[in-house]
């Protein structure tokens, strides 16, 4: 389980999507009213992208224990590639609401953008597991 390098993909990006739950993605300042007030957009600013980052989280740290089931590893790393994908989509979207040159990308945006790149690698792994035991399977 441990010894598979794809689970350490996927533990980093269980750790990247909770990190990116309490960590700045966007900041800047926004008109309320009459006062300009300094805004951090978080994955809790937002409900569906806290169900969404948690999601991802929870389903990556799924995903390491069906070591013995490559198909549906496969099939849980994939489904939270997209959900992970739609998370950036509404990270993106929230920072609309500031005007132009009234924010920016916080340090901490790295989280949210790296766990697409941890859950492709950690895929390629998979299918990599996949073929070496059909090629295993082959030979006998």
């Amino acid at each position: 389980m441990i010894q598979r390098l794809q689970s350490v993909w996927l533990l980093l990006a269980a750790a990247a999507a909770f990190c990116s739950i309490q960590f700045a993605f966007y900041s800047g300042n926004m008109t309320v009213g009459n006062q300009i007030q300094r805004v951090e957009i978080t994955a809790q600013s937002n409900l569906l992208l806290t169900i969404l980052s948690a999601g991802v989280g929870i389903a990556s740290l799924i995903a390491i224990f069906l070591y013995k089931n490559r198909k549906m590893q496969s099939r849980i790393v994939l489904v939270t590639l997209l959900a992970s994908i739609i998370n950036l989509v509404l990270f993106f979207m929230q920072t609309k609401k500031f005007a132009p040159g009234q924010g920016n990308f916080s340090l901490s945006a790295i989280f949210a953008l790296v766990i697409p790149i941890l859950l492709i690698v950690a895929m390629r792994g998979i299918r990599k597991d996949e073929k070496l035991v059909k090629s295993l399977d082959r030979l006998r």
